[in-house]
């Protein structure tokens, strides 16, 4: 009789542990929740592992630009209408002189509707955006890969926030305009409610002509407001109103501008990564396909050689 190795194996196991017995097994409690003994650790790594892919600076730049662009659409909306109130009940009593200037007025509403669809869309892109160069860089999911077409999406929206950054720049500059407007009105009234009762200067004579600043029309009717008129117009909840929204739009459009110089930055960064990325892949590439023509060409020495022999 031949005794083979397993059976060597078995014998010597159970010389060595005589209480023990063959295939003797001892039923594990599940833990509760259908959580196993490893799903602690694998749970931990795995939260870690997303968090790693997180993009912290696009998301950080999203918000500032949502948050701007709200307040910027938001209230740029609401102090538009209430200008238009404010110039028809002190500035031009006739519809037909700031006609041209409603419309243009309800355009840039219009625009507003348009510019904020057109951030939230876009915002949403330049996170996603983020996503995935992140996660393609720190290599999370599997082997880096890169394509020529991926690297030129990168670039195109280098170059379009880019573009939209110089053009916020100038919504800045434009928001700043009515805040100006507004400041000298309201300066004025303060003037009109400080005059002392000895001065030789009478109310009557301090006015504000908004013709001036070439909203309406130089034979607008009255064109200005002066005196008790200009003080009780400044009282009025339309002009405070349209007065802290105006300052707060442009507060919301410099934080846009900030958010797009943020994601330019960062979208800036992330190409160069993803250029620096493929090249060292075509380098890693190249490498492992000379490795693999030298171990073939191994192995046909090696079967000549044994042939020979």
């Amino acid at each position: 009789m031949v005794i083979t190795r397993p059976e060597m194996e078995i014998g010597r196991y159970q010389w060595m542990y005589r209480n023990s017995r063959l295939h003797q097994y001892h039923h594990v409690p599940a833990l509760r929740g259908n959580i196993s003994p490893l799903g602690i650790q694998g749970c931990f790594e795995c939260c870690i592992k997303c968090l790693g892919g997180v993009p912290y600076a696009s998301l950080v730049a999203t918000i500032l630009c949502f948050s701007g662009v709200a307040l910027f659409c938001g209230c740029g909306h609401v102090a538009l209408a209430g200008t238009i109130s404010i110039l028809e009940q002190s500035f031009s009593t006739n519809v037909t002189d700031h006609a041209l200037l409603s419309e243009v007025i309800k355009l840039m509403q219009y625009v507003i509707y348009g510019i904020a669809s057109f951030f939230f869309l876009y915002g949403i892109i330049l996170l996603a955006e983020g996503f995935y160069t992140t996660s393609a860089v720190k290599e999370l999911h599997g082997e880096f890969k890169t394509t020529i077409c991926g690297r030129c999406i990168s670039g195109m929206f280098v170059f379009l926030t880019y573009v939209l950054g110089v053009a916020w720049l100038g919504v800045f500059g434009f928001s700043a305009v009515p805040v100006f407007m507004f400041y000298n009105i309201w300066s004025t009234c303060e003037v009109i409610r400080s005059l002392p009762g000895n001065m030789t200067t009478s109310a009557d004579q301090i006015c504000v002509d908004i013709r001036q600043y070439g909203i309406i029309p130089w034979n607008a009717v009255p064109g200005k407001a002066c005196g008790s008129a200009l003080a009780d117009m400044c009282n009025t909840p339309e002009f405070y109103l349209s007065y802290h929204l105006f300052i707060v739009a442009c507060a919301g459009a410099g934080a846009t501008v900030i958010a797009l110089i943020h994601f330019l930055m960062i979208l800036s960064s992330n190409w160069a990564y993803l250029k620096d990325a493929s090249k060292m892949q075509a380098y890693q590439d190249i490498k492992a396909k000379e490795e693999q023509e030298l171990q073939d060409i191994q192995s046909r020495s090696k079967e000549q050689l044994n042939s020979y022999t």
